[in-house]
């Protein structure tokens, strides 16, 4: 019962990540020889082999991939246990995990961080960016204590409480040379759909991922990042909508063009999210922070 240890499980965990037996002892801060030999005893005690050798390389077997993905889940569970110990004895988070759309104003909201920092400075910040479903998703599944400028709809239940941030304007924007700039407006569907769609991908990982304003259309780019999706739509490559703010810089150079659309709802209202369970005195503090500032979205 004892042969599976939170140690066994940092080692499988640094030499995923760091590519190899070398590098990930210099992370655990031994030599790579004693990691090895750590290894092989688990192994002995285990009654499985966790790595096959390809070559120079230590690959994980089935058995060693499976203990690796399940034995996060309880390297998580331990590390968010120690947190909450913590926090309880002090009423102050060691840590907060914030996960912020990528429709906020990141200047905005790194200033604020600054502000809760400069009278918290022992609290450990760890900010995700998320898109659409993604900031909901890792709130109710409790990677994150916080979300920043979560998009409607808010999922109802789940001891969730949400406030308004504000609401962020969209544009339809396309390369200023595009062929619908000819066209006259407003767009309608069937305009919009001889063209490719630049489609940000949503971060959700198990729910249904929601994608906002796709219109009918059969050709699509995806990309990660919304600075890729003004990129690819700067570029000619699709089409699409854009948060105003970022657009216009652009539009003013003459490298973008915003037209209408017809019957398309180009406003986002947007929120921040916590757990009410969460009665932390660092995410009191940064909430508070938070809904006093005016957030600028245009």
């Amino acid at each position: 019962m004892n042969t599976i240890t939170l140690e066994l499980l940092a080692t499988l965990d640094a030499i995923e990540r760091r590519g190899s037996f070398a590098a990930a002892a210099e992370e655990l801060g031994k030599v790579p020889s004693a990691l090895s030999y750590s290894i092989q005893k688990y192994e002995e005690l285990l009654g499985v082999t966790l790595f096959v050798r390809q070559g120079r390389r230590s690959l994980f077997t089935p058995a060693g991939r499976h203990l690796l993905d399940q034995g996060r889940q309880l390297l998580a569970a331990a590390d968010s246990l120690s947190e909450e110990v913590q926090t309880l004895a002090s009423g102050w988070e060691p840590r907060l995990k914030i996960a912020v759309d990528a429709l906020m104003p990141v200047a905005q909201v790194m200033a604020v961080i600054n502000r809760f920092l400069a009278d918290k400075p022992g609290v450990e910040i760890d900010i995700c960016e998320e898109v659409l479903g993604g900031a909901w998703e890792a709130l109710i599944d409790d990677r994150v204590q916080l979300a920043i400028g979560a998009p409607a709809p808010k999922p109802s239940g789940q001891g969730i409480r949400a406030e308004p941030l504000g609401v962020l304007e969209r544009v339809f924007a396309v390369a200023a040379d595009h062929p619908l700039t000819r066209l006259p407006q407003p767009l309608r569907e069937t305009d919009i759909s001889q063209h490719r769609l630049v489609i940000v991908h949503d971060s959700s990982r198990t729910g249904i991922p929601r994608a906002t304003r796709l219109l009918n259309l059969d050709r699509h780019f995806y990309v990660q990042t919304i600075p890729q999706k003004l990129e690819a739509q700067r570029a000619g490559i699709g089409v699409g909508f854009l948060p105003r703010r970022m657009v216009e810089p652009l539009v003013a150079a003459g490298e973008m063009a915003v037209l209408e659309v017809a019957e398309v709802n180009l406003e986002d209202h947007l929120f921040l999210a916590w757990k009410v369970a969460n009665r932390g005195q660092g995410l009191k503090l940064l909430t508070r922070l938070l809904l006093e500032t005016d957030f600028r979205f245009d």
